[in-house]
This record gives structure tokens, sequence and C-alpha cells, in this order.
């Protein structure tokens, strides 16, 4: 196994089995921590961000501390969601629990860093709570220039309602002037919460408040946030022909290429083998199974967060790490009394 660049702690995936590889020094999986060693060899490299999706690798990372954070990131990492929905009018055919259910999962703007948790016993305030109103009514269009069409949108007015027919009530005047609707509402206008016909009509009051996905599901910032550990591949024989071909089908797109000498031989390289999931499909040919050597890097996790919109998922990071950072100081302070 020396061309396994034994200087990394590692999984091997064999054919039937998976083993491990640390090498000689110690590494973060089994030396005693030490705050110096730590920031002498943990790294963060951004890898990619697009709009609420963002992709970073921890590196010299121990695997409970990367599952610490994804745990923390999902059910305690506070967002702002309704939580009490006050049904006036429902002659729609979603029953009143159904509907309430819906409204609680649509995702808000809203920062719930400017806001306080709300005591259950409490009336609401504009430092801790939020209030919407959803008020319409399903009629026909009699000003329709399309009389003989049949399609429900030239029949009839209001027969979708959407999360953008939601309207934010300010509570006093000062929530009034620290926000706009359009920094607190729905983060998406056309989410579909019910259809409608002639006399079908909602009347709905709304309040949100802050809370954790370990209360509720509809309070996670993410709509997901999840790690793996860095895959690496090592072709230890040349593959050459059709067989360099054979060997780029077994694994994902663009961890493998074929590359043409000048001599117009065509060999496999290894392109970027962190697109690669693990598949094994080498080992069901004789050929090749034992040209490459696939493991994942036990200290090195590529990290995917995506936020659900109301904070940028590098915000929604910072707050795990805050979180952890509490929680440690706490602990510290119990031990000490």
């Amino acid at each position: 196994m020396n061309s396994v660049n034994d200087e990394k702690p590692r999984i091997i995936l064999e054919e039937y089995k998976t083993s491990r590889n640390l090498p000689s020094e110690p590494t973060v999986l089994n030396e005693p921590f030490s705050i110096k060693n730590f920031k002498k060899k943990f790294r963060i490299v951004i890898v990619r961000k697009e709009n609420d999706e963002l992709e970073f690798d921890l590196i010299g990372l121990h695997p409970y501390l990367a599952n610490t954070f994804r745990r923390i990131m999902l059910s305690e990492v506070p967002s702002m969601a309704i939580e009490k929905v006050f049904i006036h009018n429902n002659t729609s055919i979603i029953q009143d629990e159904v509907l309430a259910h819906r409204l609680g999962l649509i995702p808000l703007k809203a920062d719930p860093r400017l806001f306080e948790y709300k005591d259950a016993s409490s009336t609401n305030t504009e430092n801790d709570s939020l209030e919407f109103e959803l008020k319409i009514k399903c009629s026909y269009n009699k000003e329709s220039n399309k009389k003989e069409s049949s399609r429900v949108e030239d029949m009839y007015k209001n027969n979708n309602v959407y999360s953008k027919h939601i309207k934010w009530i300010p509570i006093g005047e000062q929530q009034k002037e620290r926000f706009k609707e359009i920094d607190v509402g729905p983060i998406d206008s056309d989410i579909l919460i019910a259809k409608m016909r002639p006399g079908h009509e909602l009347d709905i009051k709304m309040v949100a408040v802050k809370g954790i996905g370990k209360d509720h599901a509809k309070f996670s910032p993410v709509a997901t946030a999840f790690y793996r550990m860095m895959p690496d591949i090592k072709l230890i024989k040349e593959v050459t022909g059709e067989s360099a071909y054979k060997l780029q089908n077994c694994f994902s797109p663009g961890v493998i290429t074929v590359k043409e000498e000048e001599n117009g031989r065509k060999i496999a390289v290894i392109n970027n083998p962190r697109y690669d999931i693990g598949s094994r499909n080498v080992y069901r040919y004789d050929d090749l199974k034992d040209a490459v050597i696939m493991t994942k890097i036990q200290n090195h996790f590529i990290f995917t967060i995506e936020s659900v919109g109301a904070l940028k998922p590098e915000d929604i990071f910072k707050e795990a790490v805050n979180s952890l950072r509490s929680k440690c100081a706490s602990l510290l302070e119990e031990l000490n009394l």
C-alpha cells in the first residue's frame, strides 16, 4: 500500500469490504487534542458558491466535529416560521389543519438574528413576532375577453392562492420603520397554497416566531446540509486503448479522462477524484480491478449547505460555530462551579 499516499488517514475501498490505513505519524484521528496543532493543520477551502448553495472543504477536522456542525445547522440554528394560524373563514376544500400545516412550511425572508425568542404565554410584540394575513375570494371572471374559453385562468379570478397573497401586518410603528414587506415576507412568491372555485374564500391571520429545527422542521434554515469524505483515486498501472474508456465509464463524469499522446496512444489519467461516489464498478472487470486504488481521506470533508433563503449558507455555518462555542462555554462554566 505504499502507493496509497500514507501521510493521510484513509479508508480503503476494497471489492467486498473497507479497511483503514493509518500513517505512522499521529493524525487528528488518534493524537491527543492540541489547539496549537489544530490551528496548524485545520483549513477551510471554499470550492463553489451559487445563490443559496455553498460547497467547501474542511481539512484536518475530526469526523465527530464535522457531524456536529451538520446537526447544529439542521436543528439548532434558528429561523422565523409561521407558528400560529387563526382561520376565521375557510370554505375551500382543504381542511383547516392541512392548510395550517402548509402555511407553516412556507419559508420567510425575515432574519432571525433581528428577533428574540417568544415566550409561549406572552402577547405578540414587535421584537419577537411577525403578523400576516391572507384574505382572498374566488369569483367568476366577468371581465374576461375569452367567454368561450374553458381554461380556469380565463373563467375565474383568484382560483390559485399563492404565497404572494400573504400580506404582512406590522406590529407597532417601530416594526413598520425597521422592516419592509419585501424583507420579511415569503421567500418565493409562487408557492401554491390552495386551489379554489367561485364561492370559496380564505380569511386567515398568521403569527410567525423564532424557533429551531429541533422543535419543528419548518424552523430549519437549510434545505439540506451534508458532508462526505474526500475521495482519492490512484492509478497503479497504465490503462490504455479501449480499456481506458472502459475505466472512464466505471467512475462518475469528470473523474477519469482519456488523454491522447503524441504517438496516438490513448491513456487513462486521473482528472478530479472529488466527483467520485465510490461505486466500485471497476471491480466488475478482472483486467481493471488491480489498476486502481480507491480511498477516502478521513480528515478531509466536502461540505454542502443549501439554504432555504432567509440566511446565506456561509452565515448558517457561522451561526453553527457560534452555537457550538456557546455550548462549550456553558459546559466549562458548569465544570468550574
